[in-house]
């Protein structure tokens, strides 16, 4: 009797701690999972606020960018444009370059030929293979052409100096314009629909199917 009592009480000892023992181990995965979940949140959140946290200050990007052409797009995460700004400046300090070198070389034969000097014949070399000075009507032709030439070259330079600049305050703008708009709320609430509507006529004649655009602001 003695015996039984004491396996009864032995197998209730047993099932008691396996229970308590897996409400434990439930509990501690449960805090376990709640604590990381929970850090994860709070890591979501601070790199959220940290993200909203940070506006470029438009004046310090505007300063960037004149000293360093792009940077002001870099400050404003705007790396996309990186390729434009340098592709467009690129373009111009091309476009300045060759119609330097173009005047220059017109501007040194025009010199040449109205000079008296017989050993200064730079404007030979600028007549195509093939021609002579008298394909171009002789001597005061050909000076003609050559002055045309020069003034026009240094026209297109000049030009094309200006757009470099113009280019150059451009970037500067988008910049400025970029930092300002940096945290600017655009929301789903503003959008552009089409859809088909029907059109009333009027009196005595019938409805038109047509397309209605709406525009809905937040």
């Amino acid at each position: 009797m003695n015996s039984k009592l004491f396996i009864l009480s032995s197998f209730f000892f047993l099932v008691t701690f396996c229970v308590q023992a897996q409400n434990t181990s439930e509990k501690t995965l449960i805090k376990t999972d709640t604590i990381a979940k929970s850090k994860a949140e709070r890591t979501e959140i601070t790199d959220s606020l940290r993200q909203l946290a940070y506006r470029p200050n438009p004046m310090k990007v505007v300063w960037m960018g004149a000293i360093i052409p792009g940077y002001g797009q870099i400050l404003n995460h705007k790396l996309w444009k990186l390729p434009i700004v340098y592709g467009g400046f690129m373009g111009c300090i091309y476009a300045i370059s060759w119609n330097n070198n173009k005047y220059e070389s017109f501007k040194n034969a025009y010199r040449d030929i109205i000079d008296s000097d017989p050993n200064t014949n730079s404007f030979l070399n600028l007549i195509p293979k093939g021609y002579t000075i008298d394909t171009y009507g002789g001597i005061s032709g050909y000076t003609s052409i050559l002055k045309s030439a020069q003034d026009n070259y240094r026209r297109y330079r000049d030009l094309s100096i200006i757009v470099s600049v113009g280019f150059y305050a451009l970037t500067l703008v988008d910049a400025y314009v970029d930092a300002q708009l940096y945290d600017f709320d655009i929301s789903p609430d503003l959008s552009l629909r089409f859809q088909p509507t029907l059109i009333d006529a009027g009196s005595g004649f019938s409805n038109t199917l047509g397309m209605q655009c709406s525009i809905r602001l937040k």
